[in-house]
């Protein structure tokens, strides 16, 4: 295995790439609790969700470690899960078995683009300020999430939003949970938003906020959600819709870009870039791909690779076998489904972690040409709209509409790649005649 993985060649040894591979689990895995959660609000039951999560993670894991040779892990996305419980589920009226339907079609795509190498060309297409915005957008949409499940903003009619009650147990739990979580980051506590999780609940738990878990250790939850999309994915008049279209191609675009910047920005930190290229690119791709179309198969939303994985490279990581390691932590915390459902139940629990994920997402906005306004304007709109319309794909449209605009405006129409006027057309279609 050691000779597999090449050991010698990067200057590592098993108990490094083991330590490494726990770490990278401590990092990411407040999405065992937060996962259920999101998709719960969906109507998905959360025990489901909970073995598919570990599930899907512990496949795709495996699959980027021993194929693609990466200490990259994987797990369902947030941005993704919360796309899909708001935006698809609640907001478009889809019943999450349509919805898992298309996560798979997007994983199939995804694959066909990685082996096809089209890949490429959709990259170069995109502009840069709108993958930006994009990243930034759902960090903003999450973080609002976190802020109304932990009771912080709460609606009002007169002014659509406002703040919550800091008398209220729940939301004063919350709050201390942020703070807690910050500054474990702040410290750069590898694991931090885990532990803040960890923090919040035992403090939720003493002053009878939180309930206290009926056991520790309990077989994991069935796997109720299993197969539940081939009903309605073969179903045309289901799948061939407008709407469906829309849905598959936002779930392509945001685990695309999201996968190509975290393999790039991890293996970078690796030092496992060749001439600036990414090495077995087109394995890594494929696994993540084949990481969402199993993930959906076994009942969860899209699973892509995680920015997390770069606490394991710090700690040492530099192979496959690292990846392998955190896959198995991964099964190991199927076991441990009662503690985990006792926090995944509340959102003053998990609101630290997503209000966090958020405030890691919208570093992005740094990035973008404020300066510049045919690039700004889509920028500004795409973000903006996500937290707003309470939808990322809304967010995405108007930036995909707005962008070809603008750069006509500017004289520019001819920097403009042929894709974006392909995606104008497609998403002006979608407001003018197929949005419900």
């Amino acid at each position: 295995m050691a000779k597999y993985f090449e050991f010698s060649k990067f200057g590592t040894n098993y108990r490094k790439e083991i330590v490494a591979g726990l770490t990278t689990f401590l990092a990411m895995a407040y999405i065992l609790a937060v996962n259920p959660f999101i998709l719960g609000d969906a109507g998905m039951d959360m025990g489901a969700v909970f073995t598919a999560t570990a599930i899907a993670a512990a496949i795709g894991t495996l699959i980027m470690g021993i194929v693609a040779k990466y200490p990259i892990a994987l797990a369902p996305g947030m941005g993704l899960n919360a796309f899909f419980a708001y935006t698809v589920v609640l907001g478009m009226g889809i019943p999450w078995e349509q919805a898992l339907a298309g996560v798979f079609v997007s994983g199939v795509l995804f694959l066909i683009l990685a082996v096809t190498g089209i890949r490429e060309m959709i990259i170069n297409a995109i502009p840069q300020g709108l993958k930006h915005a994009v990243a930034a957008g759902i960090g903003l949409f999450i973080a609002f999430i976190g802020l109304k499940n932990g009771g912080i903003v709460v609606a009002n009619p007169a002014t659509f939003v406002s703040l919550g009650d800091f008398s209220n147990g729940p939301t004063l739990l919350a709050v201390f949970g942020i703070i807690v979580t910050a500054t474990l980051m702040t410290r750069k506590l590898t694991g931090a938003i885990f532990y803040g999780i960890l923090i919040t609940a035992v403090v939720g738990m003493i002053f009878g906020v939180v309930e206290w878990p009926k056991s520790i250790v309990a077989a994991p939850p069935a796997a109720s959600a299993f197969g539940a999309l081939f009903g309605p994915l073969t179903d045309m008049s289901v799948m061939l819709t407008g709407t469906m279209l829309v849905v598959i191609l936002t779930f392509l675009f945001v685990d695309f870009f999201d996968t190509a910047g975290t393999l790039v920005g991890v293996a970078s930190q690796a030092n496992l870039l060749k001439d600036g290229k990414l090495p077995r690119a087109g394995r890594a791709l494929a696994a993540d791909s084949i990481a969402t179309i199993a993930g959906s198969v076994v009942g969860t939303s899209t699973t892509t690779s995680y920015i997390e994985s770069s606490t394991g490279v710090a700690s040492g990581g530099r192979t496959g076998f690292t990846a392998v390691a955190t896959a198995i932590f991964f099964l190991l915390a199927l076991f441990f489904y009662p503690v985990i459902s006792t926090i995944a139940m509340q959102g003053a629990v998990t609101a630290a972690a997503l209000v966090m994920v958020g405030v890691l997402m919208a570093s992005n906005l740094g990035k973008i040409e404020w300066d510049q306004l045919e690039e700004s304007v889509p920028a500004f709109i795409t973000v903006i709209a996500m937290p707003l319309t309470y939808s990322i794909a809304t967010g995405i449209a108007l930036g995909f509409i707005l962008y070809p605009l603008t750069k006509i405006v500017k004289g520019d129409f001819k920097k403009v790649h042929p894709v974006m006027y392909v995606m104008f057309v497609v998403f002006l279609l979608y407001f003018l005649f197929l949005r419900e």
